[in-house]
């Protein structure tokens, strides 16, 4: 059961920091094993701010062991009560800089309050003071990250940093969502517009489109999330590219079946080619956006395919 701060003793005080203390830096060596393949500038930060969190922890040690002695007892946060759960963002593969950035901010406000509240709870002079220090050294992080942040973050790094950060947001969300889109927009054509012509009832087409669009996107997803662990390519978690995927296969298809909603036949029909058009006019500009494809080039190859599928399902269920 976790204990109440105020009833914590000086001893159980600085074990606690200690326990803390060794947490935190084994964080920030996360953080920057984890950054350093695609952000190495900011994944040097956090070195820093890792053998700054290790020079606390030693300062700690000696003040416990002219007090206490040499054992130590385990105290973690998660014993204590008032302490902010973290998210292991730590764990995740590949980090986000920004995420990362916010959570050391975090960190860096909890452990100075609660060095504040350590230093107002306990009565000997030098451990006093030297908690006291520690508050204020954790308020001075945010200055030490600046410096090095103008350190290492020159604009020619962070113009890389932010080109790096681009790259795995294409590889994790634009690229499985721009798959699905695609197939959900182009392959439901030929059978939407196929039921909506063999029937002419605006009923039959809609339940034909809700069940392409809807089995496609399971499939798109399945098939996406099966494709690779992301552990080689960097494409990050496979569940996440596979909702992706899957969502904008569905919204894909959904797009033009939706407008057979409306029970005239032939009103609907001119609805759905409408949305079909800018279905494609977006796919071209998402692929020239950020697949930096020419707009002309993805234009053509794009409305050329949806075109010919539209075409076909118009001759099936006109036959």
């Amino acid at each position: 059961m976790a204990k109440n701060f105020k009833d914590l003793s000086e001893q159980e005080i600085l074990a606690l920091a200690i326990s803390s203390e060794e947490t935190d830096a084994r964080v920030y060596a996360d953080f920057a094993a984890g950054l350093k393949a695609d952000y190495p500038a900011t994944a040097q930060i956090f070195k820093e701010m890792e053998a700054e969190e290790d020079e606390h922890r030693r300062e700690l040690i000696e003040e416990y062991r002219r007090r206490f002695g040499e054992h130590i007892p385990l105290i973690r946060r998660e014993d204590v009560k008032g302490f902010v759960h973290r998210k292991p963002v730590w764990l995740i593969r590949p980090l986000g800089i920004k995420t990362v950035r916010r959570q050391a901010e975090i960190m860096e406000t909890e452990t100075r309050r609660f060095y504040e509240r350590a230093a107002g709870k306990v009565s000997d002079a030098s451990t006093r003071k030297l908690l006291g220090d520690l508050a204020e050294a954790e308020r001075k992080h945010v200055t030490l990250a600046d410096n090095l942040q103008q350190e290492y973050l020159t604009p020619e790094v962070e113009a890389q940093e932010e080109k790096a950060h681009r790259r795995l947001f294409v590889l994790q969300i634009v690229q499985p969502g721009l798959a699905g889109l695609m197939d959900g927009s182009v392959s439901t054509l030929a059978p939407v517009f196929a039921a909506a012509f063999a029937t002419h009832n605006s009923h039959a087409a809609l339940l034909v489109g809700l069940a392409a669009s809807v089995g496609a996107g399971i499939s798109m997803a399945f098939a996406e999330a099966a494709s690779d662990d992301g552990s080689l390519t960097g494409r990050g978690k496979p569940l996440l590219r596979g909702v992706v995927c899957g969502l904008m296969t569905t919204a894909g298809g959904i797009g033009h079946t939706l407008p057979y909603l409306i029970p005239d036949f032939r009103t609907a029909t001119a609805i759905a080619v409408v949305i079909v058009a800018i279905e494609l006019l977006l796919i071209s500009w998402i692929r020239k956006r950020f697949m930096d494809t020419p707009f002309l080039r993805a234009a053509f190859q794009v409305i050329v395919g949806g075109v010919l599928v539209f075409l076909v399902g118009i001759w099936i269920g006109s036959s």
